[in-house]
């Protein structure tokens, strides 16, 4: 092999990686349910720290980052080769999907913008027969999806490991979304 074949190859590789933002984790070793698998997860963990799987160039994501971390969550950002086969194997329906779902420690899901606030309140006290939570599509002015004082009410799902959901929360207006003293 050549030497310029070789730096070829190094090149792609090395552009291949930028791309990816050297993410070399494989989404598909995601448990499908938030079993935690004998981690040892300590309180202050599972309700502050979040794994967000998005698409590099998806800035409404970028601003719901923000929000969470205002919050006062930390938060890690992975940018899967297959975000859609990601969602199947964290047992997300087509229906109930985003642009972008959040992994706490413990492995429950956070599918789209949810306001800090429930996502909080679900792992404070997580209910039995809950994966997660979603907020499906991009509902305008939920964190992230601010435009201007447009708002448009949403819920806030409870995503159960039988496929079913119920309603967590309803958010009927803009300041709904935030924790009394927060923005």
């Amino acid at each position: 092999m050549s030497l310029l074949r070789v730096a070829g190859s190094l090149m792609g590789l090395f552009f291949l990686v930028f791309l990816t933002g050297c993410d070399t984790s494989d989404p598909t070793s995601a448990p499908s349910s938030p079993d935690r698998g004998g981690l040892e997860i300590t309180a202050s963990t599972e309700t502050t720290f979040l794994t967000v799987y998005k698409s590099p160039t998806c800035g409404c994501c970028k601003e719901w980052i923000s929000h969470i971390e205002r919050a006062g969550f930390t938060t890690e950002t992975r940018h899967p080769a297959n975000l859609e086969r990601f969602k199947d194997q964290y047992g997300i329906a087509t229906n109930l999907r985003s642009c972008h779902t959040a992994v706490s420690p413990g492995g429950y899901v956070f599918e789209g913008h949810i306001p800090a606030r429930y996502i909080q309140q679900f792992l404070d006290n997580p209910p039995a027969d809950a994966i997660g939570l979603s907020v499906p599509g991009m509902p305008v002015g939920s964190p992230g999806m601010e435009v201007g004082d447009k708002f448009i009410p949403y819920q806030v799902l409870l995503l159960k490991h039988d496929g079913s959901t119920e309603v967590f929360a309803r958010v009927e207006q803009q300041t709904h979304q935030y924790q009394e003293g927060t923005l």
